[in-house]
């Protein structure tokens, strides 16, 4: 499999160093699409804190990635849901982090989530 990114810098606004307007995936053989995946334990309680919940999502899905013989380095794009806009740097940071600074198509969207005390959820597609 090879990525390409498609990031143009003339005819459309800049992204910024954390993301990227389009990734290209050509040949992959496999792709995985993980449903929206919370900061929650073992046992279905949620983190505490926004970022004890960050840390849960990014264990759980390298959890699930390795289930399919995948790593973070598969993912080709992210959704994240957040319940507040206060928690857009934390949630960046968390990703730009778990990534290794690779940047991939990305999305936040502020919404009203099932429980109050969830504060997260991330979807993401993986190919390899």
């Amino acid at each position: 499999m090879e990525t390409i990114a498609r990031n143009p810098t003339a005819g459309v606004y800049a992204t910024t160093p954390d993301y990227i307007h389009a990734l290209e995936v050509r040949n992959p053989t496999r792709f995985l699409y993980v449903a929206g995946t919370m900061g929650l334990d073992q046992a279905g309680v949620a983190g505490k804190t926004l970022d004890e919940q960050l840390a849960l999502i990014w264990s759980n899905l390298r959890t699930i990635l390795a289930s399919a013989d995948m790593t973070v380095d598969n993912i080709v794009r992210i959704t994240s849901y957040l319940r507040d806009t206060a928690y857009v740097e934390a949630n960046q940071n968390a990703r730009v982090a778990a990534l290794n600074g690779r940047a991939v198509p990305t999305t936040a969207i502020v919404v009203q989530t099932l429980l109050p005390d969830w504060l997260v959820e991330l979807e993401v597609v993986a190919a390899a």
